[in-house]
């Protein structure tokens, strides 16, 4: 995923003649396509595994009609996953969110592919902006609603602007928004814990820049919150130097201490240096 921005919000926030917009999915042409083809080739990629046996049975056997059997069967499930794929796009996917009117939100348009839902901002319990890593990197950023009726997930469209946006500007736009309602709007980080030890994991310079610490209190860090660590021997010294060890850092734990951090210097900015979150 393109690497966010801070402060930009250009193709996601628009002013209109009602309210302000948050947009999603800026090109309906080009999402309904991209999932159209997913929903293609998911079948026969899922199939391979199981074809590949079947073929080695069809030309064992000498008949080629168990192939053709599951040919059809791949060609079957096409013709109902593409319309499901469709259907739940058409019905589910939401273009945009429209904060109405200017100034003072007390509704909010809901734009889905084929039809639109108004709900007032009093029915609107809190919004959560929800961010999604792994291995360092930001994968998704979802804006939840969660209503008295129920919850909406806006994801954003694929390869939309929302994924360039950063979400400290897009907290702030969304409590300036719905702030005055007295409506909460949280941050929340979910991080993918499914690393592969060691390529995946982090070096030291690295959890300094994430944590926004000199390099020489990483280690501090590390062992007052509990980071998982691995020391290895590179491929490249395993042979000449085979003293030589490199210690790198489990992200998942590395992106919890730096939303630690963030909440800290948050409450109570820093004077001198990086304030980090004391020990519990």
């Amino acid at each position: 995923m393109t690497t966010p921005s801070a402060n930009s919000l250009a193709g996601v926030v628009s002013a209109t003649a009602a309210g302000e917009r948050l947009v999603f999915v800026p090109r309906r042409v080009l999402e309904l396509g991209t999932d159209v083809v997913t929903g293609v080739l998911i079948p026969p990629v899922m199939a391979v595994p199981f074809l590949i046996p079947i073929l080695g049975v069809a030309l064992g056997i000498g008949s080629w009609a168990i192939l053709w059997v599951a040919l059809g069967l791949i060609a079957l499930a096409i013709t109902v996953v593409v319309p499901a794929v469709m259907f739940m796009t058409l019905t589910e996917k939401v273009r945009w969110i429209e904060f109405r009117p200017h100034g003072s939100t007390k509704q909010l348009v809901i734009a889905y592919f084929l039809r639109s839902s108004t709900v007032a901002a009093a029915d609107l319990k809190r919004v959560v902006l929800s961010e999604q890593f792994k291995a360092g990197q930001r994968k998704s950023l979802e804006v939840v609603l969660h209503m008295r009726g129920g919850t909406v997930k806006c994801k954003p469209g694929t390869l939309g602007p929302m994924s360039r946006v950063g979400a400290e500007a897009l907290l702030d736009w969304l409590t300036g928004q719905l702030g005055p309602a007295g409506i909460a709007v949280e941050h929340q980080t979910e991080i993918d814990r499914s690393f592969v030890c060691p390529d995946e994991w982090y070096s030291e310079a690295r959890l300094a820049a994430l944590w926004q610490v000199p390099a020489n209190e990483v280690d501090e860090l590390v062992v007052r919150h509990g980071i998982d660590t691995y020391t290895f021997t590179p491929r490249g010294a395993a042979l000449y130097s085979p003293a030589r060890t490199t210690t790198v850092y489990d992200p998942a734990g590395a992106h919890d201490v730096a939303e630690k951090l963030r909440r800290k210097r948050t409450v109570s900015p820093p004077v001198d240096g990086i304030q980090e979150t004391p020990h519990p």
